[in-house]
C-alpha cells in the first residue's frame, strides 16, 4: 500500500536536466518554492498509456489548469534527460515541463519507486499525480495497486475537477483539412476567433483520403469534430458556434 504524503513537503533533490547541449541542475526548491505546481508521474517514456492518454490530456488541459492558478505542470519519470527530451518532442507537449528523475531519487523520496523487472524496466515510478503548493503536497491521486498499469485517478480531468470544480472542460476539437483549402482556413479562423483550441489533421500527412469518407461519408473539406460529434464543414461549424453562443 502506497503512503499518501499529503501535507508533507516534496523530497529535496537535484534534477539533472538537459537544455540544448548543456546540463542544467534544477532543485526542488526552484521548482516548487512559492509556486503552485501539478506533477504527474508515470512508469516510462514512450510507453503506451503514458503516450496515448496521460501526457496528451495533461498537455490539452494545461491552459485550463493555469487559468485556475497553477504555475507549472510537470511530467516526471525514472528516465534520463535525453529520453525525456526526445519524448516531449515526439509528443509535441510543449505546454508541459518534462522532468527527468533518472536515478529515481525523487520517486524514491515520494515512496513511489517500484520494481518492474517483470517488464524488463527495473525500478520505475508508480503512476500518480499531485498538487503541490509552495513545496507542500496538498492532494495526491495514487493509482490502486492492481495488476497491469492501472490508470483511473491520476488523469488530467480528475486534477482539474479537484482544483477548479466549476470550470467548464475545454472542447476537444479536430479539423480534418487539406493543404491550400480556403474553407479549411475559414474553419480555423472561426475557432481561433472564439479562443477555441483545436487539432488540425492534414490530408496525406496525417490521414489518407479514404479515412475521411469512412468517418464522415463525405468528400469535402474541412470536416470538423467536436467532443466526438461530427459537426461538418465550415458552414456547419459556423451554425454550431452560433447555436452554442445563443444557448
Amino acid at each position: 500500500m502506497f503512503k499518501n504524503l499529503e501535507r508533507q513537503r516534496v523530497p529535496d533533490v537535484t534534477f539533472k536536466t538537459r537544455v540544448g547541449s548543456d546540463w542544467v541542475d534544477v532543485t526542488s526548491a526552484e521548482l516548487f518554492g512559492g509556486r503552485n505546481v501539478v506533477v504527474f508521474s508515470l512508469p516510462g517514456a514512450f510507453t503506451p498509456t503514458c503516450s496515448s492518454s496521460h501526457v496528451p490530456r495533461f498537455n490539452e488541459l494545461t491552459p485550463a489548469l493555469k487559468d485556475a492558478g497553477i504555475d507549472e505542470v510537470i511530467c516526471t519519470s525514472v528516465n534520463d534527460a535525453f529520453v525525456m527530451n526526445e519524448w516531449q518532442a515526439q509528443q509535441k507537449a510543449d505546454r508541459i515541463t518534462f522532468l527527468p528523475d533518472g536515478s529515481g531519487k525523487f520517486t524514491r523520496g515520494m515512496g513511489m519507486l517500484v520494481n518492474r523487472d517483470d517488464l524488463g524496466f527495473g525500478e520505475r515510478s508508480w503512476r500518480y499525480s499531485m498538487l503541490v503548493r509552495d513545496g507542500v503536497i496538498e492532494k495526491m491521486f495514487i493509482e490502486p495497486q492492481e495488476d497491469g498499469d492501472p490508470f483511473h485517478v491520476s488523469d488530467a480531468d480528475t486534477m482539474l475537477k479537484y482544483i477548479a470544480p466549476g470550470v467548464a472542460r475545454p472542447l476537444d476539437v479536430a479539423v480534418l483539412g487539406r493543404p491550400g483549402c480556403p474553407r479549411c482556413a475559414r474553419a480555423r479562423a472561426l475557432l481561433s476567433a472564439r479562443g477555441i483550441d483545436f487539432e488540425e489533421l492534414e490530408l496525406f500527412r496525417d490521414y489518407p483520403h479514404g479515412a475521411l469518407r469512412a468517418l464522415t461519408a463525405r468528400d469535402t473539406y474541412p470536416q470538423v469534430f467536436i467532443d466526438g460529434e461530427h459537426i461538418g464543414g465550415a458552414d456547419d461549424l459556423e451554425r454550431w458556434l452560433v447555436t452554442r453562443a445563443a444557448a
